[in-house]
This record gives C-alpha cells, sequence and structure tokens, in this order.
C-alpha cells in the first residue's frame, strides 16, 4: 500500500494539472474577437430608364444601357455607415424616335443602413444581406446633338441593394437606385429645355456588380451580429481587466496581481505574496521536499530503494505538460520538475534524458522543432535550480501519435517533457 501511494498522488497532480489546461484551451477557444473589417469597394454596371424629362417625340428603351457605378464605403458598425459613389448613364433613342445622345455623370454622398442586421437576417441566413441607402450630390448632363456645354445641378438619391455573399471578401449585388435632379435646365435627350420645375428630370437604375471588403479582419461589418456600443465595449474592457487581475493562475489564493511567483506549485504552502515556502532556498518547497523524504523512508523501511522512485519517474508518473503551441511548462505543472530536481540532487551520479514531444496538430517538422524547444526550457529550469547542465540529455521526439488527435484531452496528455533517469 505504501509503494502505492506515491504513484497515486503523481496521478492526482497530473489530472489536475489536465484539467487546468482544459479550462486554459477551452476559454482561449471560446472567446469572440468583435474586431471587423469597414471599408469597401464597389463596382457594378447596368441599365437605366430616365422616366421625366425627354423632349416631345424622343424616347429611349424600356431598358436603356448603359449605367456604371463605383464607390467606396465606410461602416461605423455593423448598422450604419457611409459611401461615396460615382455614377454615369447613358442616354440614347430607341428606334422609333429622332436620334440623339447623352452622358449623364453624377458624385453623391450617401449614407447606409445594414437592413439585414437591423431586421435580424442572421436568424434565417448566412449569406443574403440588405442595404439601403440614401443621400445627395451633383450632377452633369451632357448632349452630343443637342445643347452646347454642360448642364450641373445637384440631386437627390436613394436605392436598395440586395447582397449575395460569395467569400468573406467578395460579395455579388443587386442594386435599384432611383435619382431626382434638381435645376436640370435641358431635357435628358439634350433638344428642349424644361419649364423649370424645382424636381426635373427623374431616372431609375438597375445594376449587378461585386463588393471588395477591405481590412485585415476575418469579417466585414455588413456580416458581423455580436457588435458591441462603445460603451458597452468599454465597460466590458474594464471589467475584463478586473478580473484579469483577479486571475489566481496557480490556484494558491493569491491574486495575480498581488503573487510575486505566480507560477508555485500546486498544493504546496505559500507566504502573503505567493511565494512557496522555501527555507533551505534548494529550490524545492519545503512542504513537497517533506513529503518526498518522508515517502522516500517508506519505501525504504518497506524493503525498498531509491530505484522505486526512479522507477517512477521512468514509468512516466513525472512530466511537465505545456498549453498548445507553447514552449514554456504551463503554471500548473511544475511539480515534475520539482520532483526530478529533488531526486538529481540527492543522487548526484544519476543522470537523465529530458524528451521533450508535440501533439499532431500542424506541420510535423514545426512540431519537431517544437518538442526540442520544450525540452531545451526544461533543461535550462533545472540548470537554473542547481542541476549541472552535463547530466542532463536534450532529445525532442516530435509529435507523440499514440492518442486520438481529435479530442482535445487527449492532446493536452502528449504535449509534455519525460524524464528517463540513467
Amino acid at each position: 500500500m505504501k509503494k502505492i501511494a506515491l504513484p497515486l498522488l503523481l496521478v492526482g497532480l497530473t489530472s489536475a494539472s489536465l484539467q487546468a489546461q482544459d479550462m486554459q484551451e477551452t476559454a482561449a477557444t471560446t472567446s469572440i474577437d468583435n474586431s471587423f473589417n469597414k471599408w469597401s469597394i464597389e463596382v457594378s454596371g447596368g441599365a437605366n430608364k430616365p422616366f421625366r424629362t425627354l423632349a416631345p417625340g424622343y424616347r429611349t428603351d424600356r431598358v436603356n444601357f448603359f449605367t456604371v457605378d463605383l464607390g467606396t464605403r465606410y461602416m461605423f458598425n455593423n448598422k450604419f455607415g457611409l459611401k461615396l459613389d460615382f455614377g454615369y448613364n447613358q442616354f440614347q433613342n430607341n428606334d422609333e424616335t429622332p436620334e440623339f445622345k447623352s452622358s449623364y455623370v453624377r458624385g453623391d454622398i450617401q449614407g447606409v443602413i445594414n437592413v439585414g442586421r437591423v431586421l435580424n437576417f442572421e436568424d434565417w441566413t448566412s449569406t443574403i444581406g440588405l442595404l439601403a441607402h440614401g443621400g445627395g450630390g451633383v450632377y452633369m448632363l451632357k448632349a452630343d446633338d443637342g445643347f452646347d456645354g454642360e448642364d450641373w445641378g445637384a440631386n437627390l438619391i436613394g436605392g436598395l441593394t440586395a447582397q449575395f455573399k460569395l467569400s468573406d471578401r467578395i460579395v455579388l449585388t443587386a442594386d435599384v437606385t432611383g435619382i431626382a435632379n434638381g435645376f436640370q435646365n435641358w431635357t435628358f435627350d439634350g433638344m428642349a429645355q424644361n419649364a423649370g420645375r424645382s424636381v426635373d428630370g427623374v431616372v431609375l437604375n438597375g445594376t449587378l456588380g461585386l463588393t471588395f471588403y477591405l481590412g485585415g479582419a476575418e469579417k466585414h461589418a455588413d456580416w458581423v451580429t455580436d457588435v458591441k456600443s462603445d460603451e458597452l465595449a468599454a465597460l466590458d474592457e474594464r471589467i475584463g481587466a478586473v478580473e484579469t487581475m483577479m486571475n489566481d493562475s496557480d490556484k494558491d489564493g493569491v491574486p495575480d496581481y498581488l503573487d510575486a511567483e505566480p507560477n508555485s506549485t500546486a498544493g504546496v504552502a505559500v507566504d502573503t505574496k505567493g511565494r512557496a515556502i522555501d527555507r533551505n532556498n534548494n529550490g524545492v518547497p519545503d512542504e513537497l521536499e517533506s513529503y518526498i523524504e518522508n515517502k522516500t523512508k517508506e519505501i525504504a523501511a518497506a524493503g525498498g530503494s531509491g530505484t522505486d522512485l526512479q522507477g517512477l519517474i521512468n514509468g512516466g508518473y513525472v512530466n511537465v505538460y505545456f498549453d498548445f503551441n507553447k514552449d514554456m511548462p504551463n503554471s500548473s505543472s511544475t511539480t515534475g520538475i520539482n520532483f526530478l530536481t529533488k531526486y538529481l540532487k540527492e543522487n548526484p551520479s544519476a543522470k537523465t534524458d529530458v524528451i521533450g514531444y508535440a501533439d499532431e496538430i500542424g506541420n510535423s517538422d514545426y512540431n519537431k522543432a517544437l518538442s526540442q524547444r520544450r525540452a531545451e526550457n526544461v533543461k535550462k529550469i533545472l540548470v537554473d535550480s542547481g542541476i549541472d547542465a552535463s547530466r542532463l540529455n536534450i532529445i525532442g521526439n516530435g509529435e507523440d501519435t499514440s492518442v486520438n488527435k481529435d479530442s482535445k484531452q487527449a492532446r493536452q496528455v502528449v504535449r509534455r517533457v519525460t524524464f528517463i533517469i540513467k
């Protein structure tokens, strides 16, 4: 029974370490990054239909080609934004009226409402969106065969843009836009002057196009559904800062911001500043040192020897664990280093292999180098604890394929450094 007690303790400490790793990995994977891209470029083309004003006897086809739009848009959040856009319309006679040809160029500033987010489209689709836009600007009308010079004026513009997301960077759009001109002196065909109405020409544009999202974030504001208000985000940040201050990484009862030793060995006594009590300054907490000494005596009294402790180490009961893609031991697994330090100091002729492993996630060559760095960092800690470097042999064994790589819990077990006493 006495020989079983120490392995059980070490297994218990290993289990606690793995549970702490699981909590850390879960927290990392469930955090939400509310950053998003805000800029986009919009290109589209299609047809138009001028409803008024045209000179008597002049008409266009019902669908009159062509129309081109180019714009850039900035979203303040996932619901509201501004866009600056430029458009070109060409008007031309149909087969039943005298010939004419004119061009219409405009520039507008418009507000944008993401109707899809306002109406919670995300409840039923992740690929379809709807934008409403409206504003005003200036235009210039020029006729090839009509009046001389250019006709300048102001306009009001508004419309709806349907969106179909092709990827996180490109969206297919279909837009219907109405434009009302003010102070238009000439008809769209350029053949007659207007009667001086306050609202003169009216044009309806229909276009198909593409929107290209700019920025380094994963998503654009058009498709983000978890944006917080500035006040709420600031409050959340302050709360997060307080929570971070109150974290107790090594579970010793002293918050990290007051902890002078935030990686003290789990379960050992600490002072008011979170430092493990080590009165003889040998690098091993007194409580752990006392426990190992007592267990060593128990093993000897039962007829065993130091080889029993060596068997525990070589049998894999003493390990140092690492978080995903990290090469420094996590704060909950320094017990293994302390145990080995104590053993090597009590057995000055013993040497050990320090063997690093990685899980199977990622590139094999990278994981090989990662396992080597893990072993080297554990060696450095041992050397800093007073063990001669010549007694420590570094081995980077790369990936441990002995567990199911699809299991997060199993992968924690193989992200480790083990020891073989010689």
